[in-house]
């Protein structure tokens, strides 16, 4: 059976340059491109692979440290238009998501929105974050029952590695929508 008058001019996947098939599923024009187009196909699912395995190795800490940063990314985003949280001004330095109640004290309240707000690096870094005025700030912005909340939750809650994922993901996509302006 003659192909010829179904083979039709195709583009050469690896070169780009125009050829007739000589068979039906030929994607490359020569046995070169074939060779390229097969080697950069062994290299992409070694790729594949090598992720999957070390996606295999990651621990529960490496799944919140990825969480944590989705989440600090959204809190810089949600409060862009805000100055820091502890000392009320607005400058061109670096930002932070700093958390009323730290991580150390209250693992449990890490992904707690009500908890974690934009704060400048100085407050953060060099003055511990600047809790006091961090106090006040955040009484007068989400209310002294929501701050008495975040001080007086001590229950130990711990997250599995499918909720961090779960977490990870949906701040990521709160993320995006923020960025490309549906919020």
């Amino acid at each position: 059976m003659r192909w010829d008058f179904i083979l039709k001019a195709k583009k050469c996947k690896w070169c780009k340059n125009s050829f007739t098939q000589s068979r039906p599923l030929q994607r490359a024009c020569s046995i070169d491109c074939a060779l390229q187009i097969a080697k950069q196909e062994k290299i992409t699912e070694e790729k594949k692979d090598f992720k999957k395995r070390k996606e295999k190795l990651k621990t529960k800490a490496d799944f919140l440290k990825e969480a944590q940063i989705e989440f600090n990314k959204y809190i810089r985003l949600r409060d862009k238009n805000e100055p820091c949280i502890s000392c009320g001004r607005f400058h061109l330095g670096q930002w932070h998501a700093g958390h009323y109640r730290s991580v150390g004290a209250a693992p449990h309240l890490r992904f707690d929105e009500k908890n974690v707000h934009k704060q400048c690096a100085p407050c953060n870094n060099h003055k511990s974050g600047n809790v006091i005025e961090y106090r006040i700030r955040l009484i007068a912005k989400i209310g002294i029952t929501e701050v008495e909340r975040i001080e007086s939750d001590n229950k130990a809650r711990h997250f599995t590695v499918d909720e961090v994922k779960e977490i990870k993901l949906f701040y990521k996509n709160k993320c995006k929508e923020i960025e490309n302006g549906k919020r």
